[in-house]
């Protein structure tokens, strides 16, 4: 993740410590110094709707041998021992599973901070007072337009108007929420919108990823934005994260899955702003970069680890058989050992790169989807040639 309004504007929240913390310089199995990995647990595959783009390939349906309630309490103390300070539950669906706020619960118990990715239909006024009460750190809505965009997106009708539901009763009981929203072709265009539909319903936190070519989302590869269509999303979520700034809102803006967004941001503030772009960079220097297989890691709904969920066809051993903290750390899995020193192994582009340092070869299931080498430079950095040459 990319905080935008933190490298904008000095803003402060939860994750920036662990994003841009003096801390997490040099660390190999954690996001700072004695942590372990954010962890995304994928509780179910099991979902309510049908999204073009889910990573998963998730349908309305039951899925075998996924993690029982005691296997999953068994996950969660091994990723409380290795002291992981976050984990996000994801899905499928989340919300589907009957015992998940029971889960959720037990790790904030735990000691670990505990968020939610979820489509946001399944939250009656009941289920926010519950989600508030047991004290969960944060509930992200996906949101991949606005009405029928959105429905047709979700392959759902009346999902758009459930999911604002959801949301607003979130914050009606003053949960910490925010929006999701995966940027492609189809729904590019309605940015704007978005930002004013952030404004006008007062959410304080939107997440903007970029798309991945991983499950359905493979099957969109040539709907991905153009390297100039992307430079202009992310011109527009910029000039808006300033323009909330200016009007004194607090709104944590951040982008996701291409560190390409870094880079750009700051050589258009070495241009409008050199002071704040010489604070940007000493941030992006303490950040690294992509830090799949480092400091975030995926469990799936059957157990098995990844290096985070876009790599579920990268296997590194399942909880049911060793400890998540001996798989995190194993120093013998080709993967994970790249991964962890990843540099020497960068082909293309992303080899030569002058900014390497911090971005780390931006996203590997994009390099492989496309080039069947993990490898190989990612075919979403937009950065020319003249940008990245040393």
């Amino acid at each position: 993740m990319i905080g935008i309004s933190k490298l904008l504007t000095n803003s402060s929240n939860f994750g920036d410590s662990l994003r841009y913390s003096q801390h997490s310089i040099g660390r190999l199995h954690g996001t700072h110094a004695n942590h372990g990995p954010v962890v995304v647990w994928n509780v179910t595959r099991t979902c309510n709707l049908h999204c073009i783009h889910c990573y998963s390939s998730s349908e309305s349906k039951n899925y075998e041998e996924e993690l029982t309630t005691s296997e999953a309490m068994t996950m969660i103390d091994q990723l409380a021992e290795f002291r992981v300070p976050v984990l996000l539950l994801s899905g499928g669906e989340p919300l589907i599973r009957p015992d998940i706020l029971d889960l959720a619960e037990y790790a904030i118990k735990k000691g670990i901070r505990v968020t939610f990715s979820t489509n946001g239909t399944l939250i009656g006024k009941a289920m926010a007072k519950r989600i508030k009460q047991i004290g969960v750190g944060y509930v992200g809505v996906s949101f991949d337009g606005i009405k029928e965009k959105h429905d047709a997106f979700r392959r759902s009708d009346g999902s758009f108007e459930k999911a604002l539901t959801g949301i607003r009763n979130l914050i009606e009981v003053e949960q910490r929420v925010g929006l999701r929203f995966t940027i492609n072709k189809h729904n590019y265009l309605q940015l704007d919108d978005i930002f004013d539909f952030i404004e006008r319903e007062q959410i304080p936190r939107a997440c903007f990823y970029h798309l991945v070519y991983s499950g359905r989302g493979s099957e969109m590869m040539k709907e991905d934005l153009t390297h100039a269509e992307s430079r202009k999303a992310v011109d527009l979520i910029i000039d808006r994260t300033l323009d909330f700034h200016r009007k004194g809102l607090d709104k944590e803006i951040l982008t996701v899955d291409n560190h390409a967004d870094a880079v750009y941001l700051y050589l258009r503030m070495q241009e409008e702003n050199p002071e704040q772009a010489a604070v940007i960079w000493e941030m992006l220097q303490r950040n690294g970069g992509n830090r799949s297989g480092i400091a975030f890691a995926n469990i799936d709904n059957r157990g098995n680890v990844h290096p985070d969920q876009f790599t579920q066809n990268h296997n590194l051993g399942n909880i049911r058989e060793k400890h998540f903290a001996e798989i995190w750390t194993n120093s013998t899995e080709p993967i994970l050992l790249g991964l962890k020193d990843r540099k020497p192994l960068l082909k293309g582009r992303c080899a030569s790169c002058r900014w390497l340092a911090v971005c780390n070869g931006n996203f590997r299931p994009r390099a492989e989807a496309v080039t069947g080498d993990f490898w190989e430079s990612d075919p979403a950095c937009y950065l020319t040639d003249e940008e990245i040459r040393a």
